[in-house]
């Protein structure tokens, strides 16, 4: 069996046991496909006699004829090109069946198994693709960090936003993860304390009054919109069939910061509000400090407030999936 390319896709080459037989079997998305005339070939019968049996396939609706059939331009030993139709292996086997040949089992063992190595290679080579870019991105950061510590390089700023470029390179690379439907919602710490509405008032209030006296804040910050608070407080609480909606302390701390900053429950200061309650929730429960180490940095939370702030709704489950992964700390 040998493969090669063509603007078809992969075409592998199928013989038969007693070797009397050899067809070029095209690969296309997670299937196989054969013309009639390759299939007379295979179960050694008529063309008349396979078009007859796919004509009767689709005229008792044992399949679609739109999903299994596709048609494609081929070139003719005379050099002229024609419009050929190719049916996918559903086809393949429902004719086998109606001729009764031993070579279509025989085909269709090969064709399964064909498919599996197809697929599992095609996800290997993705895989490893990812890893190595992923790699050489960290890799690239990590002589950014290491260019900062320079003497040369001064400004808390542009070395917080370093630290936070290189702490959360594999946050950001999850996201491409989850693009590529490899990215699930972590177990994370079941549980989680949250604050009274009373309680989270109180602090909001004495979080305004130090904003105001260092002249960071005005009157409209903190002011509560149709107690919009209580009613993020109470959702985050809810139950569903008698379990937690929010089971983990993750989970609330995710949909803490994003409803805070989405929903807009104050007039003004929602992502500093929203900020400021995702970390004390954070510390209320332990999960703060890891290692001695905050898991997150003055710098890195207002990025990842902007990130919130920013971000378009029908994306919410990419972010909340972001934040909830880099506070378990999953490995990208």
């Amino acid at each position: 069996m040998s493969d090669q390319k063509n603007k078809l896709g992969e075409v592998v080459l199928y013989k038969t046991e007693d070797g009397k037989a050899a067809l070029d079997v095209r690969l296309e998305g997670d299937t196989v496909w054969l013309t009639q005339a390759q299939m007379a070939k295979l179960f050694e019968n008529t063309k008349q006699n396979i078009s007859l049996h796919t004509r009767n396939i689709f005229r008792e609706r044992e399949l679609a004829e739109k999903t299994v059939v596709k048609e494609s331009l081929t070139t003719a030993s005379d050099g002229k090109k024609y419009r050929t139709k190719y049916f996918n292996l559903d086809v393949i086997i429902s004719v086998g069946y109606r001729v009764k040949s031993k070579r279509g089992t025989q085909f269709r063992i090969w064709a399964t198994q064909t498919l599996k190595d197809h697929l599992v290679r095609g996800y290997t080579l993705n895989h490893q693709r990812f890893e190595k870019n992923a790699r050489e991105l960290e890799a690239a950061l990590t002589l950014v960090r290491k260019a900062a510590g320079y003497e040369a390089l001064t400004g808390d700023q542009g070395r917080g936003l370093v630290d936070v470029i290189s702490r959360y390179t594999k946050t950001f690379l999850l996201l491409q993860r989850y693009d590529e439907g490899l990215l699930t919602e972590p177990k994370g710490t079941v549980g989680g304390v949250l604050p009274a509405t009373t309680e989270a008032r109180s602090d909001i209030a004495t979080l305004k009054k130090d904003l105001i006296v260092r002249r960071e804040a005005g009157p409209l910050f903190g002011q509560e919109r149709d107690a919009g608070l209580q009613s993020i407080l109470g959702n985050l609480e809810q139950s569903v069939f008698g379990a937690p909606a929010y089971p983990s302390i993750e989970s609330k701390a995710a949909h803490l910061l994003y409803f805070v900053i989405k929903n807009h429950p104050f007039s003004d200061g929602n992502k500093r509000i929203g900020s400021f309650l995702f970390v004390d929730f954070l510390n209320r429960n332990g999960q703060l400090f890891r290692n001695d180490e905050a898991v997150i940095n003055d710098v890195g939370l207002a990025a990842l407030a902007l990130l919130v702030a920013e971000s378009d709704p029908k994306d919410k489950e990419i972010v909340i999936h972001l934040i909830m992964n880099m506070l378990v700390g999953v490995t990208a």
